[in-house]
């Protein structure tokens, strides 16, 4: 029996959007086959299931109609074991659309190739790989390229992803060098044609006479490659960059997958975003709040200086224009917050005592 998708990922079933992402990252994070602890049997089922539930049409029919609900087809429930398109994906009804027998047909022989030889079969693509990257808050706010080092499958360098021992290749038997067979499908509906790939050659139309040594004639090896993210200013904490073409190499011929990036942003013990403005606070004596004057405040384009009107109380607010959160998107800059906070001495000396007590008897 299949896993329930909210058990895999370890979330009720009314759980939020951000939950369902906050809880496929974790698992994404823990399981992925680069890491030492990691479990790609896992790592896949945790990926299905953010699939589903993390699109909320999907999720809805998963939700009426549990593992029988079709992810790739016409978005109802399975109908009859057997049938797939051209991707190798079943197909279903959905009754909540379709108004009569015609219609529901109509899709069964859309959907199984009937009358459809020239439909061009679909490419292997390689898995999509999530990283988890940790920038400073000034790398934020500045932005900032990372390197990242992965682990992952990459094309043979030896065969230049042939397969083939000193790239020497031969033309499929089994296509006739055309790299797509024609599959033909018997069941009660009658017979159906579909145009797909050649597994012998897996669309390349040519097999090798003797397999590469180094990657046993896959095309692709394991290997480490140091890929450059660039992180824009403003980035927000959790938010993903997606680079494309960049993932795991199919075997034998395809397109790589996708790399997406989750960004983490670490604490300043100064500073804190608001939007797109920084705050920070700063303390200043009882004389310079009831005086006035100038103060230096630290901003993340370094120290400015600011004028204190006489009589600032704690709490009060001084704005530093354009000091704050480049607006990804959006033309500008955010701002900077100080919020003043006025110091109470708590050690004085004779002199300071008798002119505190002035200050009272001043009514000050």
């Amino acid at each position: 029996m299949a896993k329930d998708y909210y058990d895999i990922l370890n979330v009720p079933k009314d759980a939020s959007e951000e939950d369902i992402k906050r809880a496929y990252r974790k698992l994404a994070h823990k399981y992925h086959p680069d890491k030492k602890s990691g479990d790609e049997g896992k790592f896949k089922e945790v990926n299905a299931a953010y699939q589903v539930l993390s699109d909320k049409q999907k999720r809805t029919q998963y939700d009426q109609f549990g593992h029988a609900f079709d992810q790739g087809g016409a978005g109802g429930f399975s109908g009859f074991d057997g049938f797939q398109d051209s991707s190798g994906k079943g197909f279903g009804f959905d009754f909540g659309k379709k108004q009569g027998f015609e219609d529901i047909f109509s899709d069964i022989f859309s959907s199984a190739g009937f009358g459809s030889k020239n439909v061009e079969p679909q490419e292997a693509v390689g898995s999509d790989i999530a990283v988890d990257v940790e920038i400073t808050f000034e790398e934020m706010a500045k932005g900032v390229e990372k390197q990242i080092d992965l682990y992952k499958r990459v094309l043979c360098s030896a065969c230049d992803g042939t397969g083939a021992e000193n790239k020497e290749t031969k033309t499929c038997s089994a296509c006739n060098g055309n790299g797509k067979v024609e599959k033909t499908t018997r069941s009660f509906f009658g017979t159906f044609s579909q145009i797909i790939l050649c597994t012998e050659c897996s669309g390349k139309g040519v097999i090798p006479i003797k397999k590469c040594r180094k990657c046993g004639g896959d095309g692709v090896v394991r290997d480490y490659q140091k890929i450059k993210v660039n992180v824009p200013a403003g980035i927000e904490d959790g938010q993903t960059i997606r680079i494309t073409g960049y993932g795991e190499m199919p075997r034998r011929g395809g397109r790589a997958g996708d790399i997406f990036v989750t960004i983490h942003i670490q604490d300043h013990p100064e500073f804190k975003r608001v939007g797109d403005d920084i705050h920070s606070k700063v303390n200043i004596a009882y004389s310079q709040a009831v005086l006035g004057g100038k103060l230096s405040v630290n901003t993340i384009e370094g120290p400015v200086k600011i004028k204190i009107t006489q009589g600032t109380q704690s709490g009060d607010i001084f704005k530093i224009r354009g000091k704050g959160i480049r607006r990804i998107g959006r033309m500008g800059i955010g701002d900077h917050l100080t919020e003043i906070q006025v110091s109470t001495p708590e050690h004085l000396s004779r002199e300071q005592k008798e002119a505190v007590k002035l200050l009272n008897r001043l009514g000050l």
